[in-house]
């Protein structure tokens, strides 16, 4: 009788990549790995928190004839929340969507606003729901999002639902290098001024090249102020 033939790694593996609902021997969700990886490669997204506010920048690449406007990266949620997104796009757009009802929604019931943590764990969820029903795939796409409610706030979710709370992070394909400055230099209680120089500095490191053109910039503090392109030509002088 023939010994039974050794199913290569590549092979076994496959098995567990096709399905979302099903965990690997090793305990691993590739589907959900994968998803990350679409993070991992898109262009990075920051966060920093100050003293009052928070401060939320992302790149992006644009074709030459492309209007900037079309690609975002940058969303507001409610007045005193936003979005800055990595990944796939018009995975972020469904999600922004999904937020910005939710926000409405506790206005609506409650008359007052949405509290931040509340709002990232309503999308946490419905990332994490996407982890675990057949036929389905995983949200391509990490946020960190920023709010003010008393105090400021920074959270993170990655395509696993997974939330964390941050006072300064990093996303995307320079991710790396922007939290190594973010690590090396934060302070609490940092000016706004101070945190818009930390961001574009750690932005810089990570993507090397940036223009007025190619970055969204927001910052939370009694409410939200996404920077307009003439803004951001302007500030970018200061940044050669």
């Amino acid at each position: 009788m023939p010994e039974p033939m050794e199913v290569p790694p590549p092979m076994r593996q496959m098995g567990y990549d096709r399905a979302i609902a099903v965990f690997s021997p090793e305990g691993r969700m590739y589907q959900v790995e994968y998803a990350r990886k679409a993070v991992e490669k898109a262009t990075t997204a920051l966060g920093v928190v100050f003293n009052g506010g928070v401060l939320l920048i992302a790149a992006k690449v644009l074709q030459r004839l492309l209007v900037p406007e079309s690609v975002e990266k940058m969303n507001k949620i409610d007045d005193h929340i936003g979005i800055a997104s990595c990944g796939i796009l018009a995975d972020a757009r469904t999600l922004v969507d999904f937020a910005r009802v939710r926000a409405q929604v506790n206005k609506i019931t409650f008359n007052e606003p949405i509290e931040p943590y509340s709002l990232v764990k309503d999308i946490a969820d419905r990332v994490q729901r996407f982890t675990q029903m057949g036929g389905i795939r995983p949200y391509g796409v990490g946020f960190l999002i920023g709010g003010v409610n008393g105090e400021p706030q920074l959270f993170e979710v990655d395509p696993s639902g997974t939330i964390r709370q941050w006072r300064a992070h990093a996303i995307g394909r320079g991710a790396k290098d922007a939290r190594k400055v973010l690590i090396e230099e934060y302070k609490e209680g940092m000016t706004r001024d101070k945190a818009i120089d930390l961001a574009m500095k750690a932005l810089i490191a990570g993507e090397k090249k940036i223009s007025s053109r190619s970055v969204d910039l927001a910052i939370i503090e009694k409410k939200l102020k996404i920077f307009t392109a003439a803004e951001k030509k302007e500030l970018l002088k200061k940044y050669g």
